[in-house]
């Protein structure tokens, strides 16, 4: 017996096939849009690493509007990209999102993180264009008809440079150098005042995003503690812990030795992410391991130190902060396991020392003392 499922998952891979091989000429044709819509409904660093490839778009095509789909949590910070003509957020949508497509002059969508109903929806509001990786889901086969096949766990290029795949069908097939990534970052971050005043009184700002919510391995807190105890001797200099209120109370629970030394202040779950962009923004330096807030200080132009295990897919090769301030400390070799452990932190990231990280912040200090 043949059970229904089965027998239409088996008619739907044969359609596909066939489906791919009479397209295959029309697909590698370069094609023209007149707004685009990139869809990057996931993780704040991972939307942050895809404004280069929009912005590659942009210099291209300045006559080309393009939008972002995104959650609203994460919208706040891609509003202040100038590459970025309009933020769409998730939520936002009140009726279907075929609706809100079909009501659109939306022409193109680039499936930069792949989302079964996004897509679908994308199919069945006849975009004209819509553009997606068969190589990491089926759905993409079926429902992308400008596609293209790359594996991001074989390459050896960053995340951000692993999305310039996305723009084959337009003919740019070059992958920028990791190098020229920064330059293909552009934002406009007004200036907070209160922000301002919070930093008059320390001669160096340095924010410290300690966790990750669970999308990095995590420098050991009793280290931040050690580099807080280092920065003691130097006057002036005083560290700001930032994260979300789960974070802070976390904290509080855990690291009262850190919160008790009197160059540190918690400032976890006070701010938004718009507040945070520009808190990092006025700051002299951030240091963080491989989340969110790092790849927005580096984005930004931050002085900016990025903490990594060696470890695939953890490691810096994939997910190294890159800006024109941003450096990041790893170790060769990784620890036994290290990509089976579930802890947030590992011994890869234990080795790496306060007195390193401490050594950085120091010719930070200096660095700001002679631009001053």
């Amino acid at each position: 017996m043949v059970y229904p499922v089965f027998a239409q998952a088996a008619c739907e891979i044969d359609f596909l096939q066939r489906r791919q091989d009479s397209a295959s000429k029309f697909n590698y044709m370069q094609i023209q849009s007149s707004h685009i819509l990139v869809y990057r409904t996931d993780n704040i660093g991972d939307v942050i690493l895809t404004l280069p490839m929009i912005a590659k778009l942009k210099q291209i095509f300045p006559q080309t509007k393009i939008s972002v789909l995104c959650r609203a949590y994460a919208a706040p910070v891609v509003r202040y990209c100038t590459d970025v003509d309009e933020v769409i957020e998730l939520e936002s949508i009140t009726g279907s999102v075929k609706d809100f497509l079909k009501q659109s002059d939306i022409d193109t969508v680039i499936v930069a993180q792949p989302d079964r109903a996004l897509t679908k929806s994308s199919f069945s509001a006849r975009i004209k264009h819509r553009i997606g990786n068969a190589r990491q889901k089926l759905y993409l086969l079926f429902y992308c008809n400008r596609r293209v096949r790359f594996s991001k766990g074989l390459s050896d290029d960053h995340e951000a440079q692993i999305n310039f795949n996305f723009l084959r069908p337009y003919g740019i097939t070059a992958i920028p150098d990791r190098s020229e990534i920064p330059s293909l970052y552009h934002f406009n971050i007004p200036v907070d005042s209160d922000i301002n005043q919070q930093f008059s009184s320390y001669a160096f700002n340095l924010v410290c995003h300690t966790k990750s919510n669970g999308h990095g391995r995590e420098w050991p807190i009793g280290h931040y503690q050690q580099l807080a105890q280092l920065l003691i001797a130097q006057p002036g200099t005083h560290m700001w812990l930032t994260g979300s209120a789960k974070e802070g109370k976390w904290l509080e629970e855990n690291a009262q030795e850190l919160l008790s030394l009197p160059n540190v202040t918690n400032v976890c779950g006070t701010q938004s992410l718009a507040q945070l962009t520009a808190f990092i923004h006025q700051a002299d330096g951030l240091i963080a391991s491989g989340t969110g807030p790092l790849h927005v200080s580096a984005a930004i132009g931050q002085r900016t130190l990025g903490l990594f295990p060696p470890t695939r897919p953890m490691h810096p090769g994939r997910w190294a902060a890159l800006g024109t301030r941003a450096e990041n400390l790893w170790i060769e070799d990784g620890c036994p396991g290290c990509r089976k452990i579930e802890t947030p932190s590992c011994a890869c990231m234990q080795r790496i020392t306060p007195e390193a990280v401490h050594k950085t912040v120091s010719a930070w200090i200096k660095d700001k003392s002679i631009s001053n």
